[in-house]
């Protein structure tokens, strides 16, 4: 199979998960906060067992502490999947007004230059997003993950799909790839 039809397909596949999850964001948000909580339990217990290695007595309780919080986290993830996708959602629109607030300072400091309105409008978008999320976070809240997975697999199966066509325009650079 040639390398720029394998692109091709893979976006054709990623924008196939993307409308999966788009259609059924809670238990693509239950999904993703259930992976969540597996990765923690595994970093967790990754970090108990380096902390048991540590050299001063501080820093092994430290590690070990923050190794068993994780671990926590993640089994608490695991089970309780609603409730962390909440927390999740809550975590993803604090980071977005953060975000927002931090865009919009640096524009304030390109004042006199070509970018301070598009890092203006982009601080100010993310604001306005993390409010309208905060306005309806009863609802939004639980569908938050799985809607913005969905939108991730639908942006990067039409990347896929773009550099599977640049590709098949500019065999050269295929080659490239496969060194």
């Amino acid at each position: 199979m040639k390398p720029w039809l394998k692109w091709v397909l893979l976006g054709v596949l990623s924008i196939a998960f993307g409308l999966f999850a788009l259609g059924n964001s809670v238990a693509a948000s239950i999904a993703v906060t259930t992976l969540t909580g597996a990765l923690f339990l595994v970093a967790g217990g990754v970090q108990i067992l380096a902390g048991f290695s540590a050299e001063s007595t501080s820093s092994k309780v430290f590690t070990i502490a923050m190794g068993a919080l994780a671990a926590f986290l993640g089994v608490s993830f695991m089970f309780n999947p609603l409730q962390g996708a909440i927390s999740l959602a809550l975590l993803i629109t604090l980071l977005l007004a953060a975000g927002g607030i931090a865009r919009i300072v640096f524009a304030r400091q390109m004042k006199d230059t070509q970018f301070f309105w598009p890092m203006l409008i982009s601080g100010a978008l993310s604001i306005l997003l993390a409010g309208y999320i905060l306005a309806n976070f009863g609802t939004a809240s639980v569908q938050l993950l799985g809607v913005l997975l969905g939108v991730e697999f639908l942006f990067n199966g039409i990347s896929f799909i773009v550099l599977g066509f640049f590709l098949k325009t500019h065999p050269e650079l295929a080659k490239m790839l496969k060194k």
